[in-house]
């Protein structure tokens, strides 16, 4: 059961960042592909997990090697430049902390989220 639950929290957790990032790139690049905002959510997922663990010990720059891999993946997935990636990035962030913050006050879920660091 333990298993069965962690995937419900790791789907719903998913499609929270997936949201944030759809969000994001709807306002700051006019996209509107939720189902490509899942998979950039997922990759962005892979690769932040990824660099956090191989470079994300060192002090004060595994930090910023990690956002700047993740933004990289916002970068690559959507039109426009690094500008733009951050654009993405930081609406998503607060987005998902409103979304967040709305079912941890109802109870429905924890506040955490997959595909959006920092949440």
């Amino acid at each position: 059961m333990a298993l069965i639950d962690s995937i419900v929290v790791f789907v719903v957790s998913l499609l929270i960042g997936a949201l944030g990032i759809y969000v994001g790139a709807s306002l700051i690049v006019d996209a509107h592909d939720y189902t490509y905002a899942v998979v950039t959510a997922l990759l962005g997922a892979v690769v932040w997990g990824i660099v956090g663990f191989f470079l994300g010990w060192i002090p004060l720059l595994g930090p910023i090697l990690v956002l700047l891999a993740y933004l990289a993946v916002i970068n690559y997935r959507y039109p426009g430049g690094w500008v733009q990636a951050l654009g993405i990035t930081l609406v998503a962030w607060v987005s998902v902390l409103i979304v967040l913050y709305v079912l941890a006050i109802v109870g429905i879920m924890a506040f955490e989220a997959v595909g959006v660091p920092g949440v």
